[in-house]
């Protein structure tokens, strides 16, 4: 037990708390081209785009600006590297988890590199880069690391003289086009499954964050992933992207970004081969709060829920909706926590929220906010641009907010909370299944009776009861209706890079 002078009963000082890793002020960007056969090579094109600083707007680096070209390059190595008798094929399950593992090592080792690249190209705050996304990197690549060996068929009874089982194959090549809130992380969901199951992969990251998927590929040639196995092309969607959608060879696509772009991408991938699609896209994610919660557990959850990563979830807890008896002090509880949030520099370890993405996201958002205010919401707090800093916009809170608003019905992917009253279950069951987005949901209550049977009445792929965000990579992720289809994450993740196959076997008959 502790004195109060920090010493401890036996006579050994107390252990200082662990000190908070630090950012590497002006990294060098080493990897900028696209890479393909374990090389670094220049766009076919001979075009650069710039990735720039959400912080400070400054321009980071140029990068190979990837397009059709590349892609097909890209895919040629692919599809080489799964081809029969190749290294990769010839590489058994064990060993194949033992790369991703030994991947894991080397983003363990670089981990406060890539965080600081993260939060350059985001402008996310680099503790949560830190201990947040690249956490989520390392146990994902763990997490399927260790099925490599464990992907199993059945045996199936048919008849007496008939043997029948089930294989679980590799597709082939798969496309990843990855979104820009959470480059490496939402890299690593796809990336790690597509690898455990024996695919080759082709990696589009977003054209606004390519920084920290670029220093993964130095990192798949460290450690000996055997060359086209994965492929990383930068560039813009309707160039690369397209040509990713669209592309013959790759057999599957798994895509993460906004509802309207998974449409052109399953538009695009349709018309090609019919490749296998896997989406998670946007939602407008209900948060029930009914009236006999912990307020103190529900308000600091809603707040992260929606204000995390400067808004930029899917997973946003954008509409929350409170029961009456507590809703004006979950407002006033909810306002204090807004007011208090400090936003600023990135890299500062008291900063919890940074800039948004860019300008188009940023302009986006406030005319969202300007369309709460004229549509007749109340206007708690915030509701502006930080003066004089860029792209940041303060923490912003509305109550009175109804459902026919923008602010309850778009996706805002930003830093706003609205504040919706509900009287009954039946009705906010109702109104939170009313949008046409089904990714996750909220309820915070301490009644069993309600929490079950709102989880199972709220058309969510995921359902969270009094926590929020809380995601693993042993449990499966994804939307129902217009979020997506699909899921990432866990066992179920397997199913979207496997393609399982019937041996039936005729016995000879011959009499006993």
């Amino acid at each position: 037990m502790a004195t109060s002078n920090g010493a401890v009963e036996n006579g050994q000082p107390d252990k200082k708390p662990p000190a908070l890793p630090r950012p590497i002020r002006n990294l060098e960007v080493k990897f900028t081209k696209i890479f393909i056969n374990n090389e670094w090579h220049e766009s076919k094109s001979g075009k650069k785009f710039a990735t720039y600083n959400p912080s400070t707007l400054e321009k980071i680096c140029d990068v190979e600006e990837g397009d059709k070209a590349d892609v097909d390059k890209a895919v040629e190595a692919a599809q080489a590297a799964f081809l029969r008798g190749s290294p990769w094929r010839r590489l058994d399950a064990l060993s194949r988890g033992r790369l991703l593992h030994q991947l894991a090592d080397l983003v363990e080792r670089d981990r406060t590199i890539l965080a600081t690249l993260e939060t350059m190209d985001t402008g996310k705050p680099f503790l949560h880069a830190f201990f947040i996304d690249l956490e989520g990197c390392i146990k994902t690549l763990r997490y399927f690391a260790g099925w490599a060996d464990k992907i199993q068929g059945r045996t199936i009874p048919t008849d007496d003289n008939v043997v029948c089982f089930t294989r679980h194959e590799p597709i082939g090549v798969c496309g990843a086009i990855t979104p820009w809130n959470f480059p490496l992380l939402l890299l690593t969901w796809k990336l790690a499954p597509a690898l455990c199951c024996g695919n080759t992969v082709v990696v589009k990251p977003a054209e606004q964050t390519p920084l920290t998927a670029l220093y993964l590929g130095s990192l798949i040639k460290e450690v000996g992933f055997p060359p086209g196995v994965v492929n990383i092309v930068p560039g813009f969607g309707p160039t690369a992207g397209r040509a990713v959608s669209s592309h013959p060879q790759i057999r599957k696509i798994a895509f993460t970004g906004s509802t309207e772009v998974g449409k052109l991408v399953k538009e695009a991938a349709s018309r090609s081969n019919l490749k296998r699609v896997t989406l998670e896209l946007g939602g407008k994610n209900p948060c029930i709060v009914c009236a006999d919660a912990d307020l103190d557990l529900a308000v600091e959850c809603a707040h992260q829920g929606v204000f995390f990563n400067q808004g930029q979830c899917c997973t946003a807890a954008s509409r929350v909706f409170v029961e009456e008896p507590v809703y004006a002090e979950f407002i006033r509880r909810s306002v204090e926590h807004a007011q208090k949030r400090p936003v600023g520099d990135p890299f500062d370890v008291r900063t919890e929220q940074g800039p948004q993405i860019d300008q188009k996201q940023f302009d986006k958002i406030l005319d969202l906010i300007e369309s709460g205010k004229k549509e007749g919401a109340k206007l708690e707090c915030g509701g502006s641009a930080m003066e004089d800093r860029g792209l940041f916009i303060k923490p912003t809170v509305f109550s009175e907010v109804t459902d026919t608003m923008r602010i309850a019905k778009e996706e805002i992917f930003g830093p706003v909370q609205s504040i919706l009253k509900f009287k009954t279950l039946e009705e906010v069951i109702k109104r939170a299944n009313s949008l046409e987005y089904g990714l996750t949901a909220a309820v915070f209550t301490k009644s069993l009776d309600k929490a079950l049977k709102l989880a199972s009445a709220l058309e969510s792929g995921t359902v969270w009861i009094n926590c929020y965000n809380a995601i693993y990579a042993q449990a499966p992720f994804g939307g129902f209706k217009m979020s997506g289809n699909g899921r990432e994450l866990g066992e179920y993740a397997l199913a979207e890079y496997t393609e399982v196959k019937t041996v039936t076997i005729k016995l000879e008959d011959k009499n006993p």
